[in-house]
């Protein structure tokens, strides 16, 4: 039995809308992670959400799996889990600082959100850039794309190409496209692109998962990323 986690699903409704919507968004019904039986919702809990600075509360839905007895959180695909701001801003920092655009500092103060913040986001994912990698190239293999995995850079710019590549193949699945490639990196990631023991990226095709081969590293005792 896996223990409550959270379930992202594919949102392209802009953070605006779907606060809007209250208690009264539509998610998806997921099937159980541990059993894989349907589950059915079970209230939900408002959740904080910054976008240029200012906050919204968002209502999250829950899902219970009566046999498994856990309920899971379902996570509009523009939140990262354990992070506050919505994930354009998070990608949006990566990518400019990554590429050589702009530095830390400038791609904060146009998101609006303090410049360590930015900074730590960027550290995060340049920590775990090398299972990155592999996950979203081997995700990127399997959609079909030609000739991820042999990008030249950072193993961190390395790994924000493979995002990419990922991203495109599944774009033409339906639905995918719409997203972005920040909201579908937080959806394939369930929420977990900056943690520090999210497991490997998934992409559900029908009533198939797609799990990578090489798992993210997980959490030590003392809170560090383990190998």
């Amino acid at each position: 039995m896996l223990p409550p986690v959270a379930i992202v699903w594919p949102c392209a409704l802009s953070v605006d809308a779907y606060v809007a919507l209250g208690k009264n968004i539509e998610a998806p019904r997921p099937d159980c992670p541990s059993c894989a039986r349907p589950m059915t919702f079970w209230s939900g809990y408002l959740r904080p959400v910054r976008v240029l600075g200012r906050c919204r509360n968002v209502f999250v839905r829950r899902a219970r799996c009566a046999r498994c007895a856990v309920t899971h959180a379902l996570l509009p695909a523009f939140v990262l889990v354990k992070r506050l701001d919505a994930v354009e801003a998070i990608g949006q920092s990566i990518t400019a600082v990554l590429e050589g655009r702009c530095g830390v500092r400038p791609v904060a103060s146009a998101l609006v959100v303090p410049h360590t913040t930015a900074r730590g986001w960027i550290r995060r994912f340049s920590s775990r850039a090398e299972p990155l990698v592999v996950a979203f190239s081997a995700l990127a293999l399997e959609l079909g794309a030609e000739g991820s995995g042999h990008r030249v850079g950072s193993t961190a710019q390395r790994a924000l190409g493979a995002l990419g590549d990922a991203f495109m193949a599944a774009s033409a699945l339906p639905g995918w496209a719409i997203l972005g490639p920040s909201r579908f990196a937080s959806a394939v990631s369930g929420g977990g692109l900056l943690c520090t023991n999210a497991s490997s990226p998934y992409l559900v095709i029908g009533k198939r998962r797609f799990m990578p081969p090489v798992p993210f590293p997980q959490q030590t005792k003392d809170g560090t990323g383990g190998t």
